[in-house]
């Protein structure tokens, strides 16, 4: 899962899904052996590195907050937040020894089990799926059956907002058959804007409000939400089945304190936005600022999600999720559902 410009959370490249397969027999090899931060400082804090995909942005406050707030610290450790280059491998990694978990969406954990790499999510991120079909105020697209016979722009037949798309067509009772799928790379807001498509698959918490803070007038024709809604799971903290078994204690209170990081962003949006200065360098002015809080504010809804636990998964939706992967051929062999994800390691209520 990988942040790309313009977008407000990770999208997978064409050739890291081709990755997946190359890294699942050396990531399985190499996960037993010892990360650089299984070592204990002389203070008895325990080190951890996570992988942020991509470019340091807002949408990470939580670890942000989590960081400068000291909730990593007062849980006893050390966490190291490794924002990837643009080229980086999104298990890579975890491969290499050098993350012991990293942000991830719940439909690459799924991609990555059936390559054989032994990833798995131990906390949700995004309870509600944040792609959208974004179309002109003035579009007769009111729904996803209004969708037949319309060209719809995504960057490419890949990641999330390509998944959500085949989503968003079963809703309306529809395939790609119904439908022309450009691919027009990262240009959302040009091409609806010049009409060269009916619409474009983004999100709602970065690509809308791009739209919006432009003057643009655009409508989300969003996916259904809830048990019964879209059967895809977005952003959350994975690691490595290894890992969970080596030092699951140290996995249990990273999860609990960044949990403590969500809950703040989620209550004081605008101060998370200040703790997220030290490590958000174009985060220096009032315009980029009005932009922070306008994500923060769009994705809370997606964190809170329509019920249970924040961090928590949804058993059924993921296994409606690999089901669908299977069946749209996102995946070649079946998953167990209950092997890409646990609740385990969340707080005890």
């Amino acid at each position: 899962m990988r942040v790309v410009p313009g977008s407000a959370v990770p999208r997978r490249t064409a050739k890291a899904a081709v990755a997946v397969a190359l890294l699942a027999t050396t990531l399985a090899s190499c996960a037993e052996e010892p990360n650089a931060s299984d070592k204990s400082d002389e203070g008895g804090t325990t080190s951890l590195t996570l992988g942020l995909t991509y470019i340091p942005n807002i949408q990470f406050a939580p670890f942000y907050v989590a960081e400068e707030k000291g909730y990593y610290k007062d849980a006893g450790l050390d966490v190291t937040l490794h924002h990837h280059s643009a080229s980086e491998d999104l298990f890579g990694g975890l491969k290499a020894g050098k993350e012991d978990l990293l942000i991830a969406g719940g439909d690459e954990i799924v991609q990555g089990r059936a390559g054989d790499i032994p990833v798995v999510n131990v906390m949700t991120l995004y309870k509600n799926y944040p792609v959208a079909l974004l179309v002109r105020d003035d579009s007769a697209i009111n729904d996803a059956a209004g969708l037949k016979g319309k060209t719809i722009g995504v960057p490419g037949p890949y990641g999330e907002t390509y998944f959500g798309l085949l989503a968003l067509l079963a809703e309306g009772g529809l395939t790609t058959d119904d439908v022309n799928v450009k691919s027009i790379g990262y240009t959302q807001q040009a091409a609806l804007t010049a009409k060269r498509v009916d619409g474009v698959m983004g999100f709602v918490n970065n690509d809308q409000v791009q739209f919006e803070q432009a003057g643009l007038d655009v409508r989300a024709v969003r996916l259904a939400e809830g048990t019964d809604g879209a059967p895809l799971i977005s952003s959350g903290i994975g690691t490595s089945d290894s890992f969970l078994k080596k030092r699951p204690d140290d996995v249990r209170k990273f999860v609990a304190a960044t949990l403590r990081g969500v809950e703040f962003t989620l209550a004081n949006p605008e101060e998370a936005i200040e703790l997220s200065r030290a490590h958000i360098p174009t985060l220096k002015d009032a315009k980029s600022e009005a932009s922070a809080l306008a994500v923060l504010k769009a994705s809370a809804p997606l964190i809170r999600g329509t019920g249970g636990r924040l961090g928590e998964s949804d058993p059924r939706t993921w296994s409606r999720m690999a089901d669908f992967m299977k069946e749209k051929g996102l995946i070649k062999k079946e998953i167990p559902a209950d092997q890409a994800y646990t609740n385990d390691y969340l707080p005890k209520e």
